[in-house]
């Protein structure tokens, strides 16, 4: 493994990108790429809206080879409730986002191509030295995250290739702004998907660089696909917390399955929103409240654990018998069998699969 610290961002591009697959030509050396929903149509010598995909000599080239940040986390914190609970999953990101998010938690990763303050280090490493330490660590699970995966798809599909070689899952953690190629061209590798819907506002949407539409149809895209899928909306004062915004967020939900796990979590002031106050606790449980009287079987409170109450855990919905315990990332309990309530016998949709 070679550390590449003393690079700049765009020498990391120019010395680590590999042709991509995910466009078209449109013409006179203009081409489309839609890997993600913005479908850029980039000219000769210039960069997608994410400045990580640019057109040299009428091709697209894409970020290949390094990650920006390489960690094992439990699986909750991605977080999927409803797969391969206690496990814990390799995490690796890249650089740039096709959003502009005032309170990414990531941003300087996601950022690091536009803001100036924005910094990261880089690792130059191979696919199978990704797989490798996945199996290192006893990581069952690898996970594209810290920026956009949609984006740098090409690089996490050839790493999700060896991975399932040796058995080991793969997931998307993402902004959901897809386009049906880019899933079609996910759907043999990827069999866990994490969506933020970050509200149901598409004036709101649009100032964080996104269309609300687009990232619905991802989300009845994945579920039609049967890709598991667990969708997040990070709870924002006075962005996205009225009732009447979380209510058509469930009822959306609901629309696609009621089995859909939703996790509303709590907004921590950071990066260009540190005016705006965090969430309340009682505004949290309220969420999970709205998605419950919706009609929703899974939703669950996050990044306050413990003071939740019971909002952390999985019960079954038939029985209402306690499958899974949690404090924040921790299992506490889990009394399932095979996938099923111990109790009444339904079975409880996810990825169950046992633990090497």
């Amino acid at each position: 493994m070679t550390k590449s610290d003393t690079l700049t961002p765009k020498q990391i591009l120019s010395t680590n990108t590999r042709e991509g697959v995910l466009y078209k030509q449109i013409e006179n050396d203009r081409i489309e790429c839609y890997s993600c929903g913005h479908r850029c149509a980039i000219g000769e010598g210039k960069d997608g809206i994410c400045r990580v995909r640019f057109n040299r000599g009428g091709k697209l080239f894409v970020p290949w080879g390094y990650v920006a940040g390489l960690h094992v986390d439990p699986i909750e914190k991605k977080p999927f409730f409803h797969a391969l609970p206690g496990n814990l999953a390799m995490s690796f990101g890249m650089l740039g986002c096709d959003y502009q998010c005032g309170y990414c938690q990531n941003w300087l990763t996601s950022q690091t191509l536009r803001d100036p303050s924005a910094s990261a280090r880089f690792e130059v490493l191979s696919p199978e030295d990704i797989v490798l330490a996945a199996h290192q660590y006893d990581a069952t699970v690898v996970t594209s995250t810290y920026n956009e995966p949609l984006i740098t798809s090409e690089w996490a599909v050839e790493i999700f290739k060896i991975a399932k070689r040796y058995g080991i899952v793969t997931s998307y953690v993402s902004n959901g702004n897809g386009t049906p190629e880019v899933l079609e061209y996910l759907r043999p590798w990827v069999d866990l998907y994490k969506v933020d819907l970050k509200g149901f506002q598409d004036k709101q949407y649009r100032k964080l660089g996104g269309v609300l539409q687009t990232v619905l149809n991802t989300i009845k895209q994945l579920h039609e696909m049967k890709i598991w899928i667990e969708v997040v909306t990070l709870v924002v004062p006075g962005f996205n917390d009225s009732e009447e915004e979380l209510k058509d967020i469930a009822n959306f939900l609901v629309s696609v399955s009621p089995d859909i796990p939703w996790h509303v979590t709590a907004f921590h002031s950071d990066y260009k929103m540190q005016l705006t106050p965090n969430t309340q606790i009682k505004s949290l449980m309220r969420a999970v409240e709205i998605g419950y009287e919706a009609g929703l079987h899974f939703v669950y409170a996050g990044n306050i654990p413990g003071r939740v109450g019971s909002y952390e855990n999985t019960y079954c919905p038939k029985c209402h018998e306690l499958l899974i315990a949690r404090w924040g990332y921790t299992i506490q309990k889990n009394t399932m069998k095979n996938g099923c309530c111990p109790k009444c016998k339904s079975a409880i949709p996810g990825f169950w699969l046992v633990k090497k």
